[in-house]
């Protein structure tokens, strides 16, 4: 499996950080590459996202929350892979580090993907992260 890990502060405190992280539905809004985030029960949904030429589809399962420290999930069909945010209170506000780690059985797939990955996991990462900060600083005017 390859693993992807990036990291970002933002200025406000794990628990109103946490609190939007955990709204997975949201983060449709959050970057340009997820087009949709279908709300399937029971912490599953369906994550829809356009990335490298071509669409993808694939159901995820959070498998962890821990407010306002930890939220993990893993993939239920499609691209094998599992993630972690971790929240971590520091001096500026919340450090939030991201692990993802995916699994691609087709090597022709494997070698694009591997090739666009990584910046395109970081760039997925802080728009996220980017939007959350907007979004929270937005709710204290």
């Amino acid at each position: 499996m390859a693993t992807i890990e990036h990291s970002e502060i933002i200025n406000a405190p794990p628990e109103r950080v946490f609190e939007l992280l955990r709204r997975v539905e949201d983060f449709a809004d959050y970057s340009d590459l997820i087009r949709s985030i279908e709300t399937l029960g029971k912490n599953r949904y369906r994550w829809h996202v356009r990335a490298v030429g071509m669409d993808w589809a694939f159901d995820v399962m959070v498998t962890e929350i821990q407010p306002p420290h930890v939220l993990a999930w893993e993939s239920l069909d499609g691209v094998k892979n599992q993630g972690r945010y971790r929240l971590r209170e520091v001096s500026e506000g919340t450090e939030v580090a991201l692990t993802l780690s995916y699994e691609i059985r087709n090597r022709l797939m494997e070698k694009a993907v591997n090739k666009a990955a990584k910046p395109l996991v970081g760039k997925v990462s802080r728009q996220i992260l980017e939007r959350v900060e907007a979004r929270l600083n937005d709710q204290q005017v």
